[in-house]
């Protein structure tokens, strides 16, 4: 099967504070979106798998593409990742979900294996529809610090028959994180879901 990528799309938005003092390092954080064709789009087929598959040297394109805006290619950079899906009105929400393997392991291996599952959303929807990326720290789910979103809409997709893939990253917790919990310091080797 081959994926038909119409578009991508990078944004990076680096925030310099947040109502408190100004911060020495910008918090940056970013998207990376493919706009494909959905090959499914307008009919029920049983199995999808294939394009999983298909889908999986796209997930490292984008990942790659996404930390070289973020990061400058540095992976030791990112420490907060999510992803997400809007599928256009002709296909349906399990479309949205061969993303899960494709783009969360794709992250996952280009940053060394992080120990932490890759939060997700997805939704159908139509042209510039909105969806919401979680974020959270890629080797300790519950470091409050890196708890976040970043707002993905993009103005021509997807089209009824397209899909809109995103993969979300950030280089550190929000602006002015103060409400405890497990600090990055002090995350342990089998906190990946901790």
């Amino acid at each position: 099967m081959q994926i038909e990528i119409r578009k991508l799309i990078v944004h990076i938005e680096d925030t310099f504070h947040d109502g408190g003092p100004k911060l020495e390092t910008p918090a940056r954080k970013g998207y990376a979106a493919m706009v494909i064709r959905n090959p499914y789009a307008g009919k029920y087929v049983e199995d999808i798998l294939p394009m999983m598959e298909a889908l999986k040297p796209d997930g490292l394109a984008v990942s790659r593409r996404l930390v070289d805006a973020l990061a400058g290619g540095d992976i030791s950079a990112v420490e907060a990742y999510g992803k997400g899906a809007i599928v256009g009105e002709a296909g349906e929400l399990e479309h949205g979900a061969l993303w899960h393997v494709a783009g969360g392991y794709a992250m996952r291996e280009l940053l060394g294996e992080a120990k932490a599952i890759v939060p997700s959303s997805k939704k159908v929807g139509g042209m510039g529809t909105t969806i919401d990326i979680p974020l959270h720290h890629i080797n300790a789910a519950y470091v409050r610090s890196h708890f976040d979103a970043i707002e993905v809409s993009i103005s021509d997709a997807p089209k009824a028959d397209e899909i809109c893939y995103i993969l979300a990253m950030s280089t550190g917790p929000r602006p002015h994180a103060r409400i405890g919990g497990l600090a990055v310091s002090e995350i342990a080797k089998n906190d990946g879901l901790r």
